[in-house]
């Protein structure tokens, strides 16, 4: 274990576990039983002593005057401070009233993405030893790009990113990688000074726009046309990777018929695309290979997201960069899956409904037989980022119990009848896995918990001392560490390795390199369906698109009050603002079919004049909620959340 002390100073390995893609490995430097100082660990084989911003700076956040530390209740409106057994005596008298009166199906626990370790998976157990209550399906992030993905390969299994520096070349669709993986920016100035392209292909102009020799600027939602059209491109000239498509794929016909609806002009006027630039697209993956194509989340958030992804697919196969060092599709790794998914105790429950994720206040509101009685959240925050927040605030309002468990008052904790403090990781001792890269990091507690903080591990080990299934459940951490961590260690990993340090987990750096994909004919397979209206873009009443973006300061809504600014603000090209008689920074009225608020306008030549954008993660109680504009529907493919499906108007503010 590297972990050292010296003359008052401690240095303490450990990993971000927060939703992000990097994983910092982390050293904590700690004086006098206080964090001063987070820097990047120099072992880590991925982040190799680097550490994001958002990260360097979360001992503000641990340290927040407003971070809450002991339990409260809510009385008469107001929160009252109470202690642990009170809290828990409550919630688990609340359960039981509730499972004898109701059935456990009543209950819905929803587990967030706040935080994303080992120890989580006993979460879910707890639930299930309860007698099976309602939890969730989908998701609001990456379930969609998977789920397609799927569809081709069989699998989706993505490029270690370590791979991509044998790159030559890389497209960064839909990625922003300054903001999103900094992790990658040393891969992409490597690939660059070696002479190779990078291409943004993204309809926003993003922070990762000065990391790019080129930018192509899609149409919002229409990424599918133009990978057709390069596609298109490759065939016609006879360029494509014969002896791939021949020997490893079908399903090729079929795609070639749908090909062959359009012409490149039409592809390319559907996309919005200058055929110079589809032409730029096809010879960077056959002049400069092996490409590498990384896909970002903004693509998984269209109800009919499937066909972009998978066309992206197509062309990656046709251009023969698939399977080969390099190249690939990557999109993301199961940071659950180094687990032992008996874990989650799914076998022990007698029942057990599931909602849809992306639809959550409708799903509550129309559940019966029986109806939502109580909410469980952890590491969430849904009715601010969950779509449509006005009706999911509804459905919590209307459910008789709500338990939050979090680090300070959000925009969901205003509907809880019990807050329950939670720790950080810096408070905390687990195991992480990451949705960036191939590593598994350890959690190791470098502060005692602040105030009457406690991790979700000790709350859940608590409450189950309340019922009967208590012997089956409440166990020493690090036997329960050992259990789900069983498939690492048998591979020979010790726990001392991974206290330790990073370690990387039994995955190929190249998948697929063998020719074969875990499909039934061990064939990739390309998509067969594809129906063009799906992406028609008809705007009538509302002329923007609202794409809803991760902010370059902040994780999701992983905010204080203090830290928002008085008013959100939207970006929008110039000639619209001047066409609608809008000014930079006057305040507008943004207004969708479910909604509206207000936000301080922002004039960006650099994008698109058909989008508005903004940051999301806001809290509504700071005037920053944008969900409470975005519709609530689910995605084809994958029962993702298509955000970028909501279309809005800028009005000016009256009288």
């Amino acid at each position: 274990m590297r972990n050292k002390s010296a003359a008052g100073k401690r240095e303490i390995v450990t990993t971000c576990t927060r939703d992000c893609t990097n994983t910092c490995g982390l050293i904590a430097t700690v004086e006098n039983g206080r964090v001063v100082r987070l820097r990047g660990d120099p072992n880590h084989p991925f982040t190799r002593g680097r550490v994001c911003h958002k990260a360097a700076k979360f001992i503000k956040r641990v340290y927040s005057a407003e971070r809450v530390l002991s339990p409260l209740r809510k009385e008469k409106g107001e929160w009252k401070q109470i202690c642990w057994e009170e809290a828990l005596d409550e919630i688990a008298g609340k359960m039981k009233q509730i499972k004898r009166d109701w059935g456990t199906e009543a209950i819905l626990y929803y587990l967030g993405y706040g935080e994303r370790t080992a120890l989580k998976l006993l979460n879910v157990r707890f639930f299930n030893l309860f007698g099976g209550v309602t939890t969730l399906m989908g998701s609001l992030c990456g379930g969609t790009g998977q789920a397609s993905q799927d569809l081709d390969l069989g699998c989706r299994i993505s490029h270690d990113p370590l791979d991509h520096y044998n790159s030559a070349s890389m497209i960064l669709w839909g990625r922003n990688p300054v903001t999103t993986h900094f992790g990658l920016v040393p891969i992409i100035n490597d690939i660059r000074k070696k002479g190779g392209t990078v291409i943004l292909v993204d309809p926003l102009a993003t922070k990762s726009v000065a990391l790019c020799d080129h930018h192509i600027q899609p149409a919002p939602g229409r990424d599918a046309f133009l990978a057709m059209a390069a596609a298109k491109l490759i065939l016609e000239t006879g360029r494509e990777a014969h002896v791939f498509l021949s020997d490893h794929c079908e399903g090729l016909d079929a795609y070639c018929r749908i090909l062959d609806r359009f012409s490149l002009d039409e592809l390319a006027e559907k996309c919005d695309v200058p055929k110079k630039q589809i032409h730029l697209l096809a010879d960077t993956l056959l002049e400069q290979p092996p490409t590498a194509i990384l896909l970002g989340w903004g693509l998984h958030r269209w109800e009919y997201a499937h066909y972009a992804i998978r066309s992206i697919d197509a062309l990656s196969a046709i251009s023969g960069n698939i399977g080969v060092p390099g190249g690939g599709v990557s999109q993301g790794f199961e940071e659950y899956g180094p687990y032992d998914p008996e874990g989650w105790g799914e076998h022990l429950a007698s029942t057990g409904r599931k909602l849809l994720m992306p639809m959550i206040g409708e799903e509550i509101l129309k559940a019966k037989d029986p109806p939502i009685k109580m909410i469980f959240v952890t590491a969430a925050n849904p009715v601010c980022m969950a779509p449509n927040s006005r009706k999911v605030a509804k459905a919590f309002a209307k459910t008789e119990f709500v338990v939050a468990a979090g680090h300070f008052l959000d925009d969901t904790s205003d509907h809880a009848h019990i807050f329950l403090p939670v720790t950080t990781f810096l408070e905390e001792t687990d195991v992480t896995a990451s949705f960036g890269n191939n590593y598994i990091g350890p959690v190791n507690r470098a502060i005692a918990p602040l105030g009457q903080c406690k991790s979700d591990f000790e709350i859940f080990q608590l409450l189950a001392g309340r019922f009967s299934f208590a012997g089956e459940y409440v166990r020493p951490l690090e036997d329960w560490l050992n259990e789900l961590l069983g498939p690492l260690l048998s591979q020979g990993v010790t726990m001392e390795q991974i206290t330790g340090g990073a370690v990387r987990l039994n995955a190929p750096m190249v998948p697929y390199a063998n020719g074969k994909f875990p499909t039934p004919s061990e064939k990739f397979r390309f998509m067969r369906i594809f129906k063009p209206e799906k992406l028609s873009g008809n705007m009538d009443e509302y002329p923007y698109r609202l794409i809803s973006v991760v902010a370059h300061d902040y994780i999701g809504s992983e905010r204080t009050l203090s830290d928002h600014k008085p008013m959100m603000s939207v970006r929008i090209h110039p000639a619209e603002a001047a066409k609608k008689k809008l000014r930079d920074g006057q305040t507008v009225r943004v207004k969708s079919e479910v909604g509206e608020l207000r936000a301080r306008l922002t004039l960006d030549p650099a994008q698109r004049r058909d989008t508005v954008v903004c940051n999301r993660g806001g809290w509504i109680k700071a005037g920053h909620g944008v969900n409470l504009l975005t519709r609530d529907l689910v995605s084809r493919v994958g029962m993702g959340a298509p955000y970028f499906e909501t279309k809005v108007d800028l009005l000016p503010i009256e009288g």
